[in-house]
């Protein structure tokens, strides 16, 4: 059965931290209608301009809008342990929506030593996850929603390796295919420890289709706009569904009565587009040893154990 924007619940005494809000992206199409159905919104990225431009981009449709910005680049372990503690000023967390990530980048390392991509798409936000899950807790009704892709049906393999070294040659597309299966791993195994410990928190995932946001020309380019990123920005929006449309996954795992590792997804053909709905995985992304392995692998990358 589809969801639709009209079944969003009234967010009243809700706060949701939600991660990558640059405007016109699906952080701010997501921010926009939690504020909207009168939601307070932990704006979260790592450009305080960016920030501000979301915020008032935002006002400019709610004026009323209940706005908190918090500066993380989740690229960076020591940003996100300094985001961690920042937020505690936000008390009680509803939501954690871990939508920041990039697409297909150049090779790179980051100042921690990881891959840039494995650390921005799935370390970053697993440290972030564990420094705010006692916040969700305190909520009573706590959920943690993370942002996979349908590229996570063509990763080789699970990211299993040891995180700060470089196995075989680098290439792009299957390394970000990795980090979005590691997306879904995550979620599993997160529900199952939620569970096991008892706490009033639930793990969801989504997927926006072919959203026609700025990640592809960023990834390539390293920018949206200018030359041959203007023309691959352009041919991504003409082709791809909207970000406002791409969002719905989103909401609907961040705020529908769903059980703990559901994935929300398009409901059109290949899901590519369309209304959302509960969608499928592959089958590797429900290995269980595979969950708990990377879990190990990424407590020991970033130092954090939970929950």
């Amino acid at each position: 059965m589809s969801w639709r924007l009209t079944d969003l619940p009234d967010q009243t005494d809700r706060t949701t931290v939600v991660t990558g809000c640059s405007v016109g992206g699906l952080g701010f199409h997501v921010a926009l209608e939690l504020a909207r159905r009168g939601g307070r919104v932990v704006l979260a990225g790592r450009s305080s301009d960016r920030l501000a431009a979301a915020e008032e981009a935002i006002r400019g449709e709610v004026p009323d809008a209940a706005l908190d910005p918090l500066v993380v680049d989740v690229s960076d372990l020591t940003s996100v342990r300094l985001a961690g503690s920042e937020a505690a000023r936000f008390g009680p967390l509803h939501c954690l929506v871990n939508n920041a990530g990039i697409m297909a980048t150049p090779y790179a390392r980051t100042s921690d030593g990881f891959e840039q991509q494995l650390a921005t798409n799935h370390l970053g936000p697993f440290l972030l996850t564990g420094l705010l899950l006692p916040q969700l807790v305190r909520s009573g009704d706590g959920r943690v929603v993370a942002v996979s892709s349908q590229m996570h049906r063509r990763a080789r393999r699970a990211p299993l390796g040891d995180p700060r070294r470089q196995e075989g040659r680098y290439s792009r597309w299957p390394a970000y295919a990795e980090t979005k299966l590691a997306n879904l791993l995550f979620t599993f195994e997160l529900e199952r420890r939620l569970r096991a410990a008892d706490l009033p928190v639930r793990a969801t995932a989504a997927h926006p289709g072919y959203s026609g946001t700025h990640l592809v020309a960023n990834g390539r380019f390293g920018r949206s706009s200018g030359g041959g990123a203007s023309i691959v920005d352009a041919a991504s929006r003409a082709i791809g569904q909207s970000p406002a449309m791409g969002a719905l996954p989103l909401l609907m795992a961040a705020t529908d009565d769903l059980p703990g590792g559901t994935y929300c997804g398009p409901g059109g053909p290949g899901e590519v587009r369309g209304l959302p709905r509960v969608v499928g995985t592959r089958r590797l992304a429900r290995d269980e040893d595979a969950q708990r392995r990377l879990w190990t692998i990424s407590e020991q990358a970033t130092g954090i154990s939970y929950p």
